[in-house]
């Protein structure tokens, strides 16, 4: 199989360089450098938030980006450091070019065609399935992209996650080493009937295709699949699952609506070959458990008020809200409900977000479980997040 994808990948590159050769862009070179500084205020309201350390001021994040253009061929890279997380790593980079009027290739790490495009939420905590590599997700691979007129279809192969990224050893949790920016499956351990079980798995082989319309000037409608293997290394096998969304996307005016329902399953086999019904995803250098199967359902309404002033050009008031519903009938859902706005001011973004969450890893004292199998009595914990970004 390994033999087979990189056969397919090596014909695709030389068809497009084939076509590349006979198509001259008539984009000008350019080389242009950017990047942003983040700041994060909170203030926690978790089950053990008793003290005044629940509320404090930490850095976000910086980032470096380049975007280049010469000779017909595109670039895109940007590398970002986490100092809260002490790790650092690749968010994307990829080359690309555009074939003719219609068809667009890249080739290296690039985002997922799956779902919403760019993002399936409003705020900067993004919705659940962010937390689960089904939102703004980085793989490793090649992909086509069509345009023309209503129609956009996008499609994939991903031979691999995102690479690990660099994580300090004395990091909250350095067991994986997975710092990444797109949440995957990492080698540690599973469950199956609540039994924990070495899991030394990964993703492998991934085929991805969406297809979009725009059925009027307002509204998009869009479905997307992914077949994909979850590899065992130490019974060097694979089993491979099926997943899909459906999408919505409504401009009226001001307002905007995102609605999305995602099937997923990740087909995974313990070290002792069985079937696992919780597997482990990390980012950031950490990881928790994660229901193998199940159905989510995202649904986000925002509105932009202009405002055109000296310090403030825009402000959009919004409410994103996601569940997971976990296939498993002992599993209890996770929920996540974001009211909040961002403010425009020049180069300045500001996100106030007023996370509320149930049975979630990062709204939670006790993270790592609320994915997973959750608990039927967790109750509704809350983080008031105020992000400031200066993006360059």
């Amino acid at each position: 199989m390994y033999k087979i994808c990189i056969n397919i990948t090596c014909f695709f590159v030389f068809c497009a360089s084939a076509v590349c050769a006979e198509n001259d862009s008539i984009k000008k070179d350019f080389f242009k450098l950017g990047g942003a500084v983040r700041f994060n205020a909170v203030m926690e309201n978790y089950e053990t938030s008793n003290n005044d350390l629940d509320t404090y001021v930490r850095m976000d994040t910086w980032f470096l980006s380049t975007e280049a253009h010469q000779k017909g061929f595109d670039l895109s890279f940007q590398y970002r450091f986490f100092p809260e997380f002490k790790t650092h790593f690749l968010h994307h980079a990829y080359i690309g070019y555009q074939i003719d009027s219609d068809w667009y290739v890249k080739l290296g790490v690039f985002q997922k065609p799956f779902g919403i495009g760019d993002f399936a939420s409003h705020s900067w905590w993004f919705q659940v399935p962010y937390y689960m590599g089904w939102e703004d997700t980085y793989n490793t691979g090649i992909g086509f992209f069509y345009k023309r007129d209503k129609l956009t279809i996008d499609a994939a192969y991903f031979r691999q996650a995102a690479p690990k990224g660099s994580v300090s050893s004395n990091a909250e949790d350095n067991s994986v080493g997975n710092g990444r920016y797109s949440y995957a499956i990492v080698p540690t351990y599973g469950y199956s009937n609540g039994k924990k079980l070495d899991a030394y798995i990964r993703e492998l082989d991934q085929f991805n295709g969406r297809v979009r319309y725009q059925i009027s000037p307002e509204v998009e409608l869009g479905f997307s699949g992914e077949m994909g293997s979850i590899y065992n290394e130490t019974l060097n096998r694979r089993n491979w699952g099926f997943s899909w969304a459906a999408h919505t996307l409504i401009n009226c005016d001001r307002w905007n609506f995102k609605g999305e329902v995602i099937s997923y399953n990740y087909n995974a086999q313990s070290d002792n070959d069985e079937r696992l019904d919780i597997v482990q995803m990390g980012a950031y250098g950490s990881a928790y458990d994660v229901a193998a199967k199940g159905t989510i359902y995202v649904a986000g309404l925002a509105y932009t008020i202009p405002i055109n002033r000296r310090f403030i050009s825009s402000i959009q008031p919004y409410l994103d809200y996601s569940i997971v519903h976990k296939s498993e009938n002992r599993f209890h859902d996770t929920q996540q409900f974001v009211p909040g706005m961002l403010i425009t001011s020049g180069p300045i973004y500001t996100y106030v977000d007023y996370a509320l969450g149930k049975n979630h890893p990062w709204l939670t004292s006790d993270f790592g479980e609320g994915l997973g199998e959750g608990s039927s009595d967790a109750r509704w914990n809350s983080r008031l997040n105020i992000n400031i970004g200066y993006y360059f």
